[in-house]
């Protein structure tokens, strides 16, 4: 039989140990040692250079998008819903630049008046930050402090700040002092409101830790208390910079004494129908605020975005 195979030139099959052995070498062992070896992670990819242009883009255009249509729907309203005869009442905005925004004997009245406006608002703004930030800490150290504080606190915020302006005015005079009152009067609540939940929101096994280690009060809220509120503090602190300059601007309104605010010229554009400087002022006003807001809420990324989800920028 040997020599009819051999005559025949059909190979003799392998044995069973080679063929189990032939696969676990080549195929299988491979496919052995991929599975034994975990697959390595990619490393996150960074965003691509045109999908962040695309969000700058996409941020920026928007903007940009609904200036122009508030542009346009003012041409609209100018030219063709008022008379010529009636359209100083709102001039168009060419007229606006050209006449009061880049005429320095316009112009120049208007930024000392903000300036005026801007040191007066940072006072009001520094004294209703300490004052909201010291009482909010009170409130949380003890209860009787809160149920004695918060209602008029609330009350202050709900009372009409024209309503008790004559009473400042009386109290106080009608300079500086009184548009400063304004000031915090309208930003205190903000404050107050946020460092007081911010404090009350502390995780209470954090608590627990400075309890076992028999921290004292100063001590817990010194480390623990307020680090952790730094998000809800700098939100009321934000909310609060943006209402300082409202309040700095009627201040200037009602208290005229002393140097002239940003709020005194509107009144006195209002006056005497100055459409153009009453516009532009409004204008600056506005960039004024949009300047202070912005400038806190970078602050508040650099101080608490590193840390804290709520600083993240989207």
């Amino acid at each position: 039989m040997t020599s009819s195979a051999a005559s025949t030139g059909t190979a003799p099959a392998p044995s069973a140990g080679r063929a189990a052995e032939e696969p676990t070498g080549t195929l299988a062992g491979a496919s052995t040692r991929n599975r034994a070896k975990p697959a390595e992670s990619a490393p996150d990819a960074a965003p691509a250079p045109s999908s962040r242009a695309r969000r700058v883009l996409a941020a920026v255009a928007v903007p940009a998008l609904a200036l122009a249509l508030g542009i346009g729907v003012w041409y609209a309203v100018s030219y063709l819903l008022l008379d010529p005869a009636r359209r100083f009442l709102l001039p168009p905005p060419h007229q606006v630049v050209s006449r009061s925004l880049t005429d320095p004997v316009h112009l120049e009245p208007m930024l000392q008046a903000l300036g005026v406006t801007a040191r007066i608002a940072a006072i009001g703004f520094v004294l209703a930050a300490l004052i909201g930030i010291a009482t909010g800490s009170l409130m949380n150290q003890a209860r009787w402090v809160e149920r004695l504080v918060y209602p008029y606190a609330v009350m202050l915020q709900v009372i009409p700040v024209l309503a008790i302006v004559p009473l400042i005015g009386l109290w106080f005079g009608f300079g500086t002092g009184s548009r400063v009152i304004v000031c915090v009067m309208i930003a205190l609540f903000p404050v107050i409101t946020n460092t007081h939940f911010g404090l009350r929101s502390v995780d209470r096994g954090l608590h627990e830790l400075f309890t076992l280690g028999r921290a004292s009060r100063v001590r817990r809220l010194v480390s623990l208390e307020l680090p952790a509120a730094l998000p809800s503090v700098f939100t009321g602190l934000r909310i609060a910079s943006g209402q300082v300059v409202i309040g700095a601007i009627l201040g200037d309104m009602f208290f005229a004494k002393g140097e002239p605010g940003i709020g005194t010229l509107l009144d006195t554009y209002r006056a005497t129908l100055r459409s153009e400087d009453l516009i532009a002022a409004i204008a600056l006003a506005s960039l004024f605020g949009i300047a202070v807001y912005t400038v806190f809420t970078v602050v508040s990324q650099a101080v608490v975005g590193r840390w804290h989800s709520s600083g993240d920028r989207r």
